[in-house]
């Protein structure tokens, strides 16, 4: 069985993970990986009611560089973000990007109207699927705003917290926005990235479900990356074990991994 690699994972440089990158690379080495992206949140601008989800910068590179150093021979360590994109911020994005020797930038999209899905405000005065709709809505338009990134990060992240969870929700029922997405994001030559927290938050499907993969596919695309969005370790590579038969049936024979922001296929 091949041991495929994790390119989303969060250390103690993001706010909600205490694990030190340490120990998520020792973790990557045990699981035999021959390489391993860490990327932790860089949402500049959030809510000023939420916590605040951005790294010092210069700490980031002064703590993960002798890192990469250290495991040389050991695991090919590459050093990414996941970049939180919202528009109307203060903050240039798409400068920050440039800025910085990345191998691999993550968009995601945490917020929406000001709030972070995660919290029940969110839904409070709306219908599931009409909070659900919002939330794709935003991720649209901030994928038609930034470029800045390589590949979209959990294009459904919302139904890990709606009010019942993926019960009700389909690729059907907001096909229209995500073909837009889909297209967008082939167009542009961006990836789509496999999402593995899915399964760990017991929905029994990953970020995105399998229709939208497969979907995806159909339309063309073949920049397809894996993560398990893992802040502790024994979250790293979650469910990696089944997901090269699931995206084989979507019609996938290769995933992506980034280095210098140029994309490298390995088969699954």
């Amino acid at each position: 069985m091949s041991v495929y690699i994790d390119s989303h994972l969060h250390t103690s440089f993001s706010v909600d993970s205490d694990t030190p990158p340490e120990i998520q690379i020792e973790r990557a080495i045990a699981l035999g990986m021959p390489s391993l992206c860490i990327t932790d949140h860089q949402d500049f601008d959030g809510p000023p009611d939420i916590k605040d989800f951005t790294f010092d910068t210069k700490a980031y590179w002064k703590a993960l560089l002798p890192l990469k150093e250290a495991y040389r021979g050991k695991i090919d360590l590459r050093i990414g973000v996941e970049l939180g994109l919202q528009t109307g911020i203060p903050s240039d994005l798409a400068a920050y990007a440039a800025s910085q020797p990345f191998d691999f930038i993550i968009g995601s999209i945490h917020f929406c109207d000001g709030m972070d899905p995660y919290y029940p405000k969110y839904y409070e005065g709306r219908t599931e699927d009409a909070a659900y709709r919002a939330y794709f809505e935003e991720e649209l338009k901030n994928f038609k705003a930034y470029d800045c990134f390589d590949s979209a990060g959990h294009l459904d992240y919302i139904v890990r917290y709606g009010p019942n969870k993926n019960t009700f929700y389909t690729y059907e029922k907001f096909r229209d926005i995500f073909d837009e997405i889909l297209k967008l994001l082939i167009q542009r030559g961006q990836g789509l990235e496999c999402n593995t927290a899915g399964f760990k938050a017991g929905l029994g499907h990953p970020h995105p479900t399998e229709a939208i993969l497969k979907r995806y596919r159909e339309l063309g695309g073949e920049i397809l990356t894996l993560g398990s969005d893992a802040h502790r370790p024994e979250h790293l590579a979650f469910h990696f074990d089944q997901i090269g038969d699931l995206l084989k049936s979507c019609g996938f024979r290769y995933y992506t991994i980034f280095k210098g922001r140029k994309p490298e296929f390995l088969p699954l």
